[in-house]
């Protein structure tokens, strides 16, 4: 029987799933920070279908559009990580991950600030919001800890679908 979409994915499961050797997805834990897969007691790695977002955008990255593991680092830090997740669901739904005619058409973009709503690229929305003009700084603190609240919340939600899992499987 096949997991659900939503469900936690062992190594050997994400890495299956992502084409890659697990040592690959070790490496990679090592080498960008933002990989944290949930850890059960005795150290075994569950993804979370964020994180195997995230290792698609950096397969894309890597794989696909050629960037170094350096590059990709400089993508982590300027675009987020939520920039590279979007990568990677665009590869999971078949969708375009060429990232060069994105930072062309970014460049296009008019120079008066005020962006459009058909002018932001959804992989930069939340780039483009930072630089949004109309909102004040106290607006963006304010959302910036509603957003790190949110998270939180889902990481734990996150570890209670599994507890979950884990209870059901023993039952069975």
């Amino acid at each position: 029987m096949a997991k659900s979409a939503e469900a936690f994915r062992t190594i050997s499961e994400a890495a299956e799933e992502l084409d890659v050797p697990q040592h690959v997805l070790r490496h990679w834990e090592e080498v960008f920070g933002q990989v944290r897969p949930m850890r059960r007691a005795g150290g075994r790695r569950y993804y979370r279908p964020l994180d195997l977002d995230l290792l698609r955008g950096i397969r894309v990255l890597l794989y696909e559009q050629r960037y170094t593991t350096k590059g990709v680092q400089k993508i982590f830090k300027d675009e987020g990580v939520k920039y590279v997740s979007e990568l990677g669901r665009r590869a999971a739904a078949g969708e375009s991950t060429d990232v060069r005619p994105l930072l062309e058409a970014e460049n296009d973009a008019p120079l008066n600030g005020e962006a459009q709503q058909g002018d932001m690229l959804e992989l930069g929305a939340a780039e483009a919001l930072k630089e949004t003009p109309s909102l004040s700084p106290e607006l963006r603190r304010t959302l910036t800890a509603l957003l790190a609240r949110l998270e939180s919340v889902q990481d734990s939600l996150d570890q209670a679908s599994l507890a979950l899992e884990a209870i059901e499987a023993e039952r069975e």
